[in-house]
């Protein structure tokens, strides 16, 4: 995508990677739409930052069609979506009751929340001359984590489901990129923010504004930090990084 004059709704990005990139893309001349669930989070944000704020739960199919509503007649000229709300859970498949309830909102948050937002908005984004859906998915989509099985299934599910949609829609305006981000330092889990495991969140959104910027083609937004657990496999060492990745942070910090 080209880096700058575009106008962008993200869903879920009332923290962490998402506000980061969110301010960094608005700095850059994009016009920026943030979406969340929490009113008084959203407002807090746009009167701090300027930025257009929408409520939206990608768990609920009905909110997201009226904040796409919403979204598009406020900014018809919409033309970028990232599909950006994640959650992340430790589960312990040893326990079938102590994960299954916590397993069906990671899939739901993570997997149908975005197949549902693209649907909403793919056939306004087909109208744009040059429009992109900006995938999330994760290092661990690639290499699992055994502490979360469920988010490691969610990330993998977006990565196949981004080059699948990239191939349907060849033939349109819209590209198709995907971020793939490996610990960065957010509350995605407990401790998280705190880890020496993760990448500086500041760093992290730095180097994919770069990348963004120098790579505008590029299918996917790689970090040098997540091609450890990238290229396992094409390397031939990948149960030595699936060991490595599991003995430094069984937790996932």
């Amino acid at each position: 995508m080209d880096i700058t004059g575009n106008t962008i709704f993200i869903p879920g990005a009332t923290s962490g990677i998402g506000l980061a990139l969110a301010l960094r893309l608005q700095a850059k001349g994009n016009t920026v739409v943030v979406g969340g669930r929490r009113a008084e989070l959203l407002e807090r944000i746009g009167a701090d930052h300027g930025l257009d704020t929408v409520r939206i739960d990608t768990t609920d199919p009905a909110s997201i069609r009226a904040a796409a509503a919403e979204v598009l007649a406020r900014h018809p000229e919409l033309n970028v979506l990232v599909p950006m709300a994640g959650i992340m859970r430790v589960e312990d498949w040893h326990r079938p009751e102590s994960f299954l309830g916590s397993a069906e909102e990671v899939i739901t948050t993570n997997v149908l929340g975005p197949i549902r937002l693209i649907a909403e908005f793919i056939e306004h984004l087909r109208t744009r001359p040059d429009a992109t859906i900006l995938t999330v998915s994760s290092g661990l989509a690639f290499t699992p984590l055994a502490a979360t099985p469920s988010y490691n299934a969610s990330k993998a599910a977006i990565h196949m489901l981004t080059e699948s949609i990239r191939l349907q829609l060849a033939d349109t305006s819209v590209r198709l990129q995907e971020i793939e981000p490996p610990a960065v330092r957010t509350e995605l889990l407990p401790g998280q923010q705190d880890s020496e495991h993760a990448m500086p969140l500041a760093e992290f959104a730095d180097e994919v504004m770069s990348l963004l910027e120098n790579l505008p083609e590029a299918r996917e937004i790689q970090v040098e930090n997540v091609k450890f657990l990238r290229y396992g496999e094409a390397r031939g060492d990948y149960d030595q990084v699936v060991a490595a990745l599991n003995a430094a942070d069984p937790h996932g910090k």
